[in-house]
C-alpha cells in the first residue's frame, strides 16, 4: 500500500483528540460475558467451593494452589520496619531521604520501598509548609495597622509613606 492511500484512509475519518464514543460507557454497565457467566453459575458457587476444596484435599496441585491463593493472596508490599530520624521540621526531610538513600545501599529497602518512602516525606513536608504558611499569616494578622505600618517603613526607609489595603473586617 502507498504512502499516499494511508494517508487519505486516515485522515478524515476521525478527529484528533476527540472520541468516537464521547459519553464513553454508561455506569453501571457489566459485559456481557461476565453477565452470562454468573447466569450460568448462579446458586453453585457453594458447591463449585467444596468441590475445590475436596479437590485440593485429594491432592489435585492446581485446586490447592487455586485454594491457597484465595486463602492467603500473593501481597502487593510488605511492612517495612526501618529507624527513621524524627521529624520537626522540613529540614529533616534530608536527613531522612538519606537515611532512605542509606537503607538502599546496604540492601534493607528495596528501590520501590524508597520510592514509597519518598513520597511520604515529600508528603509531611508539603503539610508541613502549609501549616507553617498558616500560622505565618495568622501572626500577620493579628498585628495592628500601626504595627503593620511600622515594619513597613522599616524595611522601606523611614521617608516612604505606606500603602495599607486591608483586607475583610479588622
Amino acid at each position: 500500500m502507498s504512502p499516499d492511500n494511508t494517508g487519505e484512509q486516515q485522515g478524515g475519518r476521525f478527529e484528533k483528540g476527540r472520541s468516537g464514543n464521547p459519553r464513553g460507557r454508561p455506569l453501571g454497565s457489566r459485559n456481557s460475558a461476565t453477565l452470562a457467566a454468573e447466569a450460568l453459575l448462579e446458586g453453585e458457587a457453594e458447591k463449585l467451593t467444596r468441590k475445590c476444596i475436596e479437590l485440593a484435599m485429594d491432592g489435585d496441585t492446581v485446586a490447592l494452589r487455586l485454594c491457597l491463593e484465595r486463602i492467603y493472596p500473593a501481597r502487593k508490599d510488605r511492612p517495612v520496619t526501618f529507624p527513621l530520624p524524627p521529624i520537626t521540621s522540613p529540614r529533616d526531610a534530608a536527613d531522612i531521604a538519606a537515611a532512605v538513600a542509606n537503607a538502599v545501599a546496604a540492601g534493607n529497602l528495596t528501590p520501590t520501598e524508597a520510592v514509597e518512602f519518598g513520597k511520604v516525606i515529600e508528603i509531611y513536608v508539603r503539610a508541613y509548609q502549609v501549616a507553617e504558611l498558616d500560622d505565618r499569616v495568622a501572626r500577620v494578622e493579628e498585628l495592628s495597622d500601626e504595627e503593620l505600618t511600622r515594619i513597613i517603613r522599616r524595611g522601606a526607609g523611614e521617608n516612604v509613606t505606606p500603602r495599607l489595603i486591608t483586607l475583610g473586617p479588622r
